[in-house]
């Protein structure tokens, strides 16, 4: 079984305040934990490379 992983820093999403989204560019789904969510570190989407905040 994989555990589902941030997308910006690769931590499991285990706790509460994660969120998951489609990218604008691709729709592939985007993960980020609450402390990359909070401190808006980086992600670029491992289909496209679309980057956000």
């Amino acid at each position: 079984m994989s555990m589902v992983k941030c997308t910006s820093c690769n931590a499991p999403l285990a706790e509460r305040g994660a969120t998951e989204f489609k990218c604008p560019e691709c729709a592939e789904l985007i993960r980020r934990c609450a402390r990359c969510r909070h401190q808006s570190i980086p992600y670029a989407c491992q289909k496209c490379g679309f980057q956000g905040p």
